[in-house]
């Protein structure tokens, strides 16, 4: 069994989620432009031009988007991650996606799982708000650390671990128009437990991401985050036990809690029409870099057969609709 790889998965996410949120994306404002982007010019009124569609009444009112209603996204992507956390060693390999929103609910992929989001409002797109948006929901992890083969001979030596389930509740608030009226930010945090008992422990992840569109058809993401893990968590992933030493030579060592990793990522998604809002295809990227902290960088697993400096790169083509 290969581990899960999500990076791609978040990516989508991420993108998408921001196009739901943006506010006035599908607005020209000329007290805030942006070079290159004539948002005037995209989106189709009565006549076939212009920013809007004029009701009986005589009101400008902003058209549809696909994300307006229930909406999904579908593709695959290609990803390439350590093979295990603190490894040294990658895996590449495709993956499916799939994300939305239906009957008011969030769907979104999460590392390794998935997130649901009960305050999924209809989207922002065309508002001129400024007011805060806030999410709330279950979040579901599915963690095969060193429960698959690690590609490091002395690591397989130690001995393989259970694969957890990590359960909890994922909360958020998005500030729109930070710099200016089409950019947000994105305040965010988990907390999950283990459920199956693997490692019995608890982590709770911050999150900050800033979202901006470089034109209609280019949108990018630049996030940072950081992992607290407990005691429990750290003792089973990083500690090396007298019968794991005996079977693979690595010195014994134990781990205690804290924090565990802080990383950065950029994501990246260009629509293939120019025009991000009317679905269709879209191609996604995204690069990270995270360090091991903690005993989660001290343990022999990282320091003697891995590396703290954990990179991923990720791919994909999708369809919305």
């Amino acid at each position: 069994m290969k581990p899960c790889p999500v990076p791609c998965l978040m990516a989508l996410s991420a993108i998408v989620g921001a196009l739901s949120a943006a506010p006035a994306l599908a607005e020209g404002d000329a007290a805030a432009p942006l070079d290159g982007f004539d948002l005037a010019q995209s989106q189709p009124t009565s006549s076939g031009d212009g920013a809007g569609v004029a009701a009986a009444d005589g009101e400008l009112r902003q058209p549809q988007t696909i994300f307006d209603g229930n909406w999904v996204l579908i593709g695959v992507g290609l990803t390439m991650l350590p093979t295990y956390s603190g490894s040294d060693d990658y895996f590449v390999f495709p993956v499916p996606m799939a994300l939305g929103r239906v009957r008011g609910v969030g769907i979104r992929p999460a590392a390794g799982g998935l997130t649901l989001d009960f305050l999924s409002p209809q989207p922002a797109v065309g508002s001129q708000s400024s007011e805060p948006s806030f999410s709330l929901g279950p979040t579901i992890r599915f963690r095969n650390n060193r429960a698959i083969n690690s590609k490091d001979e002395v690591v397989e030596a130690a001995g393989r671990l259970d694969s957890a389930l990590e359960v909890g509740l994922n909360a958020g608030v998005t500030f729109p128009k930070v710099l200016h009226d089409f950019d947000s930010l994105i305040l965010a945090a988990n907390i999950r437990w283990d459920v199956l008992g693997a490692h019995k422990g608890r982590l709770i992840e911050p999150s900050i991401a800033y979202t901006t569109p470089l034109s209609r058809g280019v949108l990018v993401q630049v996030s940072a985050s950081m992992e607290f893990v407990d005691d429990n968590f750290s003792e089973y992933y990083f500690s090396v036990t007298p019968q794991q030493s005996a079977a693979s030579g690595l010195a014994q060592y134990r781990a205690d809690g804290g924090l565990n990793r802080i990383g950065v990522q950029t994501i990246g998604a260009v629509d293939f029409d120019g025009n991000l809002l009317n679905g269709g295809w879209s191609a996604i990227g995204l690069a990270g870099y995270s360090r091991m902290q903690g005993d989660g960088a001290r343990t022999p697993f990282t320091l003697d057969r891995g590396n703290p400096n954990q990179f991923l790169i990720g791919v994909g083509l999708a369809y919305a609709f």
